[in-house]
């Protein structure tokens, strides 16, 4: 068996290999963005398509299709990346969701379309965490925290993009031509990856593979890995020595739940499930949530690109507060103001408030839930790190199922105000189940060599 190394980036000096792979994750993640957003944005011209015939409980349940998808797919990617490696599953993943957004394009009936929702959810919900996995590999030490929060901004920015294109698109030309945009990642992304992302040096050195590792090393002036040592909190002492030898993908998932690691595991899921319940819920109904309100179709949609604009600097804002005082402690602060801002948004506000409180909740909203995946991110070692985030993700996905159906039956039942009401409730438990697994800052074991700066990964 082989050691399992630590990241690359040991140091603090961002280098051009970390550069060059957020770039490309961000790219693809843009995309990844786009196509989970594309359908809230598209949803009320759907609603009003007489020929579809789509009800707001049909509409909730469509929704579900694509999100019970990334449940299986972030399930499954976390296992294989961290068997067939990082690079393999991004290009993957990126293939099935755009070639499945051009069937939605094309779908006869709704049946069809919630099958192609469905194998695109597969794509998405495995490229996230994967790309996740790969950012914080190559992270410098200190920034691990914002170069995930740097990431997670194209999230966002494919949110936007998916309500200009809403905005653009739907009322001229239809809500299937906004589908067909979903293609680009295909012709644009993909290649891109193939040619230029690397494979994680940690990946390639668990593997054997330790001539490919040093070329790319050498290549961009940086050291191979050294040996990592499992970075559990204080109050949990890891049982393993310092050199890890490669467990199998089993026992990677095992590894979750021994020495009483299982309390944790399942806080973090817990946590990430209500995290994505209302990601996925307020993204998917905000809106035609906020249609039900009074606002003008024009206004709803402009909500859900200043809702994402907010994303964008929360994700920066919090990446950097994490860095320094720890991604739990951020992400528990967050998810508490998430509950505040969603709720005002029941309350009926002059519009230019409105827009400051959707602002607001975005900022915290997404970034929250961001900070979950970069504190199991932060506590897991290389030899599962891939895992721990993939089922974080993908149990959290059971959330984001039910959070659009759940928006569905309120709409259905002209209950809306009470949607606010609910996640509003969704996040306050979900700052509980993150509080309640430790907000310490994660102090790695110092490694042989020089002494290095304190991880706070959360």
């Amino acid at each position: 068996m082989s050691s399992i190394p630590a990241p690359p980036a040991a140091g603090s000096r961002v280098t051009a290999l970390a550069v060059l792979v957020v770039a490309l994750c961000w790219t693809v993640v843009l995309f990844d963005g786009l196509d989970l957003f594309i359908y809230g944005a598209v949803l009320p011209g759907m609603l009003d398509d007489p020929d579809l015939g789509l009800s707001p409980g049909r509409a909730g349940d469509l929704g579900s299709y694509a999100t019970f998808g990334m449940l299986l797919g972030a399930l499954s990617a976390g296992t294989v990346t961290d068997w067939i490696g990082r690079k393999k599953v991004i290009i993957g993943c990126t293939t099935v969701f755009s070639l499945a957004s051009a069937v939605c394009a094309m779908a006869p009936d709704l049946g069809v379309f919630g099958v192609a929702r469905f194998v695109a959810g597969l794509g998405l919900g495995g490229l996230l965490p994967t790309t996740i996995t790969l950012v914080a590999e190559y992270a410098p030490r200190g920034r691990g925290n914002l170069m995930i929060g740097l990431l997670m901004t194209a999230h966002q920015a494919g949110g936007i993009l998916a309500a200009l294109l809403g905005l653009w698109l739907v009322e001229p030309l239809g809500w299937r031509s906004a589908f067909w945009v979903g293609l680009a990642p295909l012709v644009i992304a993909v290649p891109l990856v193939a040619m230029y992302l690397p494979e994680s040096l940690g990946f390639l050195l668990a593997r054997d593979r330790t001539d490919e590792a040093r070329r790319l090393a050498d290549r961009y002036g940086v050291g191979l890995p050294a040996t990592e040592p499992p970075t559990e909190p204080p109050t949990e002492p890891a049982t393993e020595p310092a050199t890890v030898t490669s467990p199998g993908r089993r026992h990677a998932l095992f590894a979750l739940f021994h020495d009483g690691r299982w309390r944790k595991t399942l806080l973090f899921w817990c946590a990430s499930f209500g995290g994505l319940l209302l990601v996925y819920g307020v993204s998917t109904w905000l809106p035609t949530m906020m249609r039900g309100q009074g606002y003008e179709l024009g206004s709803a949609l402009a909500f859900l690109v200043v809702i994402n604009l907010g994303g964008i600097v929360g994700m920066l804002v919090a990446g950097r507060i994490a860095d320094r005082f720890g991604a739990a402690r951020v992400a528990a602060i967050w998810f508490g103001c998430t509950a505040v801002g969603i709720y005002l948004l029941g309350i009926h506000m002059p519009l230019a408030l409105t827009y400051i409180v959707v602002f607001l909740t975005g900022l915290w909203l997404f970034s929250a839930q961001t900070m979950v995946y970069a504190t199991v991110a932060g506590r897991s070692t290389a030899e599962n790190r891939a895992t721990a985030v993939g089922w974080t993700s993908g149990m959290g996905r059971f959330g984001a199922v039910f959070g659009p159906w759940l928006g569905g039956r309120l709409v259905a039942n002209e209950a809306q105000d009470w949607g606010f009401t609910v996640f509003a409730a969704t996040a306050l438990l979900a700052t509980l189940m993150i509080g309640l697994t430790g907000l310490r800052t994660v102090r790695s074991t110092p490694r042989s060599g020089p002494a290095q700066p304190v991880s706070t990964a959360g």
